[in-house]
């Protein structure tokens, strides 16, 4: 868990500023759910990105 909230302040958090705390909400949102869960590559499954590791996992 530390690791991701490491990431999470490394690829966005240090690298924008936001007017307002629903600017900073969706831009999170967005971080995790549109980039983090599905494009980014994690070495607990491989170096896969999860969609790859399920596409391997349900064939």
């Amino acid at each position: 868990m530390e690791s991701f909230f490491h990431t999470l302040k490394v690829e966005l958090v240090h690298q924008c500023r936001w007017a307002t705390q629903a600017e900073a909400r969706q831009a999170l949102f967005g971080y995790i759910e549109g980039y983090y869960n599905r494009h980014r590559m994690h070495s607990a499954i491989g170096y896969l990105t999860p969609e790859q590791a399920e596409q391997r996992m349900t064939g």
